[in-house]
């Protein structure tokens, strides 16, 4: 396959929203900014052309990998089989890759694309590498391209849910950004924002959370007016807490014309249609693991084992699952959930009372506490840790063995996150959930989502029925309707 250039005058006109104005883009010679000088492009490896036809369709087949492209006429690009496979970079970014076998499904389906300067929607499971996907791409456009002059006009914005999985990206970024054209920074609530401003003047790439970024963006601490690379990470989870406006008022003044977006979503729900449709310049869509849609899908490599218990039977059936895997020199590393942050501490200090290695996050520990103890968790000094749902997200725990539900969550869609902390990358993993007859209501959604991995559904649980119960809203509660709120009104008339 030959050398593919891309450039904002070979798509078609973008769609524009109605509640949308897009910024005036800086003229293409404005600054140097790299798109001006030069194009992105990408060559195949030719050992990955020589391969047989046959050996890239057994493995699109055995991942159950899907590409969408609306572009009938584009280059068809070979995922990458093999980090061998990658194009030439001039720096030591690969490095880092030898300590991994091979890419995964969606590392190796969306790099060419990216690689290519396509706008790109990833639909994969929580643990399945995303984070390398858009970030490796990220990182060598950087490199190729001539660094910014101005400070405070960074070149690259990720923006993700929560300060924890921003933070996960960054300790994932700084690890291959080897050059002044990729420094890295982390933005995020909760914190002082003048060291924030500080880094702020020379980040080529800012990982954000958007209400933190929105701030610092509307007091003049950054311009984001020269930013050519985009990700909205875990989208489907920013529209759930409500920050729909707030990524409008963030990528407004971003060039449209030279601004090439990723979007990466564990679900596909319309309201996630609707914003790639807004933001996005004939996105190429690559799903992993079957067609996508607005239902929570659990990593198949997770062994689910679903236990209905009475509530009194929680804690000393807590106590025998951790006995079991911390015995030995090599004591798992457990994971263990509550749903409120005082039956965290309180299970927390019970694992500490019978002589666990314990550490916690949840929301009475102000930030330092807990990257603290989340650090000695990663680090093995704790071998369990206590978490409310504010750990379920983003965070990329290395060699999580086992995930305990102690206490069911508010929503079968945090209980798929909650698990996905474990059987990560490729590895297998294993979660315990201890469901009780208080959770009845979630037993439809749970039993979809076992049956949907495979997984052993208890006889026990089907007893509680299997109606799903509708998805709330966290505003609106049961009773919202999900449908687009960037329709014009109906004008209605009357008779006299």
């Amino acid at each position: 396959m030959g050398k593919r250039h891309h450039d904002s005058t070979e798509q078609r006109p973008k769609k524009k929203s109605k509640s949308e104005k897009p910024a005036k883009a800086p003229k293409d010679n404005e600054n140097g900014d790299e798109r001006s000088t030069q194009k992105t492009s990408y060559s195949e490896a030719p050992a990955l052309s020589k391969l047989p036809q046959s050996e890239i369709d057994t493995y699109m087949n055995e991942k159950i990998i899907k590409i969408t492209d609306p572009l009938v006429d584009a280059p068809k690009f070979r995922p990458l089989l093999s980090f061998d496979y990658l194009p030439e970079c001039d720096t030591a970014l690969y490095s880092q890759l030898k300590a991994f076998p091979a890419p995964t499904p969606i590392q190796s389906t969306t790099w060419p694309l990216l690689f290519a300067g396509r706008d790109v929607i990833g639909i994969a499971e929580t643990g399945s590498g995303k984070t390398l996907g858009f970030g490796l791409p990220c990182l060598k456009k950087l490199i190729d391209s001539k660094p910014s002059k101005k400070p405070c006009h960074p070149r690259a914005v990720i923006i993700s849910p929560t300060r924890e999985l921003a933070m996960q990206i960054y300790d994932q970024l700084i690890k291959y950004a080897s050059s002044e054209k990729t420094t890295v920074t982390c933005i995020y609530g909760g914190v002082g924002k003048d060291e924030q401003r500080y880094a702020l003047q020379k980040a080529a790439i800012v990982v954000a959370t958007p209400g933190r970024l929105k701030d610092l963006q509307n007091d003049g601490s950054v311009n984001l007016s020269k930013v050519n690379y985009l990700v909205l990470d875990e989208a489907d989870r920013m529209l759930d807490k409500g920050f729909e406006q707030d990524i409008k008022d963030i990528i407004q003044p971003m060039p449209v014309s030279r601004r090439q977006t990723v979007m990466f979503t564990a679900t596909w729900p319309r309201s996630i249609q609707n914003l790639a449709a807004t933001f996005m310049n004939d996105p190429v869509t690559v799903t992993i693991g079957g067609d996508p849609s607005a239902d929570p899908r659990a990593n198949t490599r997770i062994k689910q084992v679903v236990e209905v218990v009475d509530p009194r039977d929680k804690e000393g059936r807590l106590i025998q699952l951790l006995s079991r895997s911390q015995k030995g020199q090599s004591p798992e590393k457990v994971l263990v959930f509550c749903l409120y942050k005082k039956e965290a501490m309180r299970v927390e200090n019970l694992i500490r009372n019978k002589g666990f290695k314990v550490a916690g996050i949840h929301g009475d520990l102000n930030q330092s506490d807990r990257f603290r103890n989340l650090d000695s968790f990663k680090k093995g000094t704790a071998t369990v840790l206590v978490a409310t749902d504010v750990a379920a997200r983003g965070l990329d725990i290395p060699a999580v063995m086992l995930v305990i539900n102690v206490t069911f969550p508010l929503t079968v869609e945090d209980y798929v996150h909650r698990i996905g902390r474990t059987g990560r990358a490729g590895a297998e993993g294993h979660a315990i959930t201890m469901f009780t007859e208080t959770d009845k209501g979630l037993s439809g959604g749970l039993i979809n989502v076992l049956k949907a991995a495979k997984q052993e559904v208890p006889e026990a649980l089907l007893k509680f029925g299997t109606t799903v119960k509708k998805k709330q809203h966290d505003s609106y509660g049961a009773f919202y309707k999900d449908i687009g709120t960037d329709k014009a009104a109906t004008k209605i008339t009357f008779d006299d």
